[in-house]
């Protein structure tokens, strides 16, 4: 008996055309898997294990059963605390029908942005950001205006009172991934005036609060008057609790902007894990000390970095005034990207600058949540780099 095989023909596919519109437009680049004595120094996570309690509430959270869909919006737990410290922070009270519990701080962004973003909306982006931003507007169908920082890498305001006007939306980070810098309050107070008047709606992704180096109280938009009524307050708990994996973030903002946002996030993610929110809460009511030591190791860190950095040559340094980042400029005729690879065959793994927008060019990121080894032994193979690729 004879089997016959059936002919196929490959099958007629096209991406949908908010796929073939983030191809088209993101700068986000893939890196190969670290390997061998690969040292790297392109994490942008921490390097801390969580701490144990947050762990031990997740474990005995799921061992009670606590392992079944969770309310949409969140458990009512977890948003009646973080209304109380979203409320602590804009003064004023805060409904926890307000907060969105979503899967990470991605899923918040993506969450805010498809929720307000239509097909032909502008979005005013700082240049270099966080790469995330502008391909989620592209997935939106929306136009990401891309406006330079200034050469400390703060904003340039007059350039942004140029791009504002008709803008749907303006997303920042603060403090800087990838510039590592901190914005003032009045940088933040600015932005509000050139927005007065607007119906111009604000993300401030400030994932990086809890690392703020500059020793000045740490400015978020909810404590500026003319920005708390326009805000998305997008946070996680990813880096000040080292919970990259855990994927728990959260939103707040002006209601009708978190019923948008929910509605999307109920549509691609659905409810946060249980158990895992019981842990978030654990993290903020018992773990303030871990995040203090935490901090205290990336102060050290970042001195550590700076210092070595400095025998580099070819670099120029700028301020790394919060987050885990260093952002320096270079000095040879090569794409940061090429760049990257070249460093890599070093044995060293950074970020190119031209991830971060096309301002990020001529730039590297450099993360020091990474051990005091790594930091020595990294920036060490990337002076001896730069050192032959400068002879050539």
């Amino acid at each position: 008996m004879s089997t016959s095989i059936i002919p196929t023909r490959a099958l007629a596919f096209r991406p949908s055309e908010s796929v073939e519109r983030i191809i088209a437009t993101s700068r986000r680049v893939q890196q190969p898997h670290s390997s061998g004595n690969l040292v790297s120094l392109a994490m942008g996570e921490p390097d801390f294990d969580t701490p144990h309690r947050i762990v031990e509430a997740a474990v005995e959270a799921a061992g009670r059963g606590r392992t079944h869909y969770s309310q949409l919006l969140g458990e009512s737990s977890l948003r009646a605390r973080l209304a109380e410290d979203v409320g602590a922070l804009s003064g004023a009270v805060v409904d926890p029908a307000d907060i969105l519990i979503t899967h990470g701080g991605t899923g918040g962004l993506a969450a805010a942005i498809l929720g307000i973003v239509g097909p032909g909306d502008k979005v005013v982006i700082p240049d270099p950001t966080y790469s995330l931003y502008a391909d989620l507007v592209s997935m939106a169908g929306g136009t990401a205006v891309h406006v330079p920082l200034r050469n400390d890498l703060h904003w340039d305001l007059d350039a942004l009172a140029a791009a504002l006007p008709g803008a749907r939306l303006f997303v920042f980070c603060n403090p800087g991934n990838p510039t590592g810098i901190v914005h003032t309050r009045d940088e933040l107070e600015a932005l509000s005036r050139l927005l007065d008047g607007t119906d111009t709606l604000v993300i401030s992704d400030e994932a990086y609060a809890s690392l703020d180096f500059t020793g000045a109280s740490f400015a978020s938009a909810l404590t500026i008057g003319g920005l708390v009524d326009r805000t998305v307050y997008c946070q996680t708990f990813s880096k000040s609790y080292a919970m990259t994996g855990w994927r728990v973030g959260y939103l707040w903002g002006p209601s009708a902007v978190i019923s948008a946002a929910a509605r999307i996030h109920n549509t691609f993610n659905g409810s946060v894990n249980t158990f895992v929110q019981d842990a978030a809460l654990v993290a903020l009511e018992q773990c303030a000390d871990d995040v203090a030591r935490m901090k205290e190791a990336y102060a050290r860190r970042r001195e550590l970095m700076r210092e070595a950095l400095q025998t580099v040559p070819g670099l120029e340094l700028s301020e790394p005034e919060g987050a885990f980042y260093f952002f320096p400029r270079y000095d040879l005729d090569l794409p940061s990207v090429e760049l990257v690879a070249r460093l890599r065959e070093h044995g060293v793994a950074v970020r190119p600058g031209a991830e971060f927008g096309p301002s990020g060019e001529n730039r590297l990121r450099l993360s020091y949540a990474a051990s005091d080894e790594a930091i020595r032994t990294g920036v060490a193979r990337l002076a001896e780099a730069m050192t032959a690729l400068r002879s050539r």
